[in-house]
């Protein structure tokens, strides 16, 4: 657990980033710290490893206060992500990762070894190992980032703004790799964002801050979604919250429609505007047009219209069920199991219509 209590941070030229700061950090859960420009949010995250000292308050990790020992001491023992990966560019891919390790008093065979190991774990193939920062992609050196914070085994790790610099596909695929290592791994993660969308995604709990390091609002990203604590933040997480919100509700109760397929190299046969197509296994390989199709003729991959985001009925939410019929050409979002086969369909009128039921049973409650 991490604690602030009553932590300012004053410049010598006299700006506060952090006024009388109070937040508690859950041991084990991603907390994600969100604000505009200047708003504290990473001075509160370099106070944590002495990077910056506070001015006043305490900060205490497990219970001790972390102006009583040494800071170096207190540095090894916490994992740090920053935005542009900062790896020593003359140095191997395995040496980088290798480096806390080895600063600890581990052999290098030891390092190395455990530096493979997180290697595979982050995503990243062994012939990697020997190239250098240069020859890999900036999402390649973020995921080498994320190793080397985690060679050492830290409880807890701090992230600035990690994933801010790689385009939007790689940034997304980094969100999802983190959330599949924390569920392996159950650090304590402080991560700072800008953006609320990263911040909703990622966070077991956010903070938002305002201009002036003031804290505006801690709580869980569903309730920051549809209970705003103020005009700031509810300018601040957006006009689409209520879209946002429905990923924190559950789909248990939308009913699944039927859809109509037809297999790759079946005869074709006309029922309705579109026909879904799937492969031997029965996942979706895409949309086939009424106007297309040839009564009898085998269906070919040629012409398929993509099927859209698929609603995946083992981990869906309502979020996630809508924004697969809005993404179908079809109207009828896609409905599959944990092994991607095609269970049934969704649409935007059953989402609606499972929202009202559940605000009915929360009005009733």
């Amino acid at each position: 657990m991490i604690e602030f209590r009553g932590v300012t941070k004053r410049f010598p030229d006299g700006t506060v980033a952090v006024d009388d700061l109070d937040l508690t950090i859950d041991a084990g859960r991603i907390t994600v710290l969100v604000g505009p420009s200047g708003c504290g949010k990473t001075t509160s995250l370099r106070m944590i490893n002495r990077m910056i000292e506070p001015t006043s308050g305490t900060i205490l990790v497990d219970s001790a206060d972390i102006m009583t020992g040494d800071a170096a001491e207190l540095r090894r023992g916490i994992g740090y992500v920053i935005q542009q990966a900062g790896l020593f560019p003359h140095r191997t891919i395995l040496d980088n990762i290798a480096t806390v390790p080895l600063l600890l008093g581990w052999t290098k065979r030891r390092a190395r070894e455990r530096a493979a190991e997180l290697m595979e774990v982050v995503g990243l193939v062994p012939e990697m190992a020997q190239r250098y920062p240069v020859q890999l992609s900036g999402g390649q050196q973020q995921r080498v980032g994320v190793a080397r914070a985690l060679a050492a085994d830290p409880p807890i790790l701090l992230m600035d703004e990690p994933f801010s610099a790689v385009d939007p596909v790689v940034r997304e695929s980094l969100q999802d790799e983190l959330l599949r290592l924390q569920a392996e791994l159950g650090k304590t993660i402080v991560f700072v964002t800008h953006d609320i969308d990263e911040a909703v995604k990622l966070g077991d709990k956010v903070a938002v801050f305002r201009t002036g390091g003031h804290l505006a609002q801690y709580d869980e990203p569903g309730t920051l979604l549809s209970r705003p604590a103020d005009g700031f933040v509810d300018e601040f997480v957006g006009r689409d919250r209520g879209y946002r919100g429905l990923g924190f509700l559950s789909a248990d109760e939308l009913p699944l429609g039927e859809l109509h397929t037809v297999a790759l190299g079946a005869p074709a046969s006309r029922n309705g505007d579109w026909t879904l197509v799937v492969d031997d296994v029965d996942r979706p390989r895409g949309w086939l047009a009424g106007a297309d199709l040839t009564e009898g003729a085998a269906v070919t991959a040629d012409g398929l219209v993509p099927s859209g985001s698929l609603y995946d009925v083992m981990s869906g939410s309502l979020r996630s069920a809508l924004d697969a019929a809005l993404s179908s050409p079809s109207g009828q979002g896609v409905a599959v199991d944990g092994d991607g086969r095609v269970v049934g369909s969704v649409s935007a009128e059953g989402v609606l219509r499972a929202l009202a039921q559940l605000r009915r049973a929360q009005d009733a409650a």
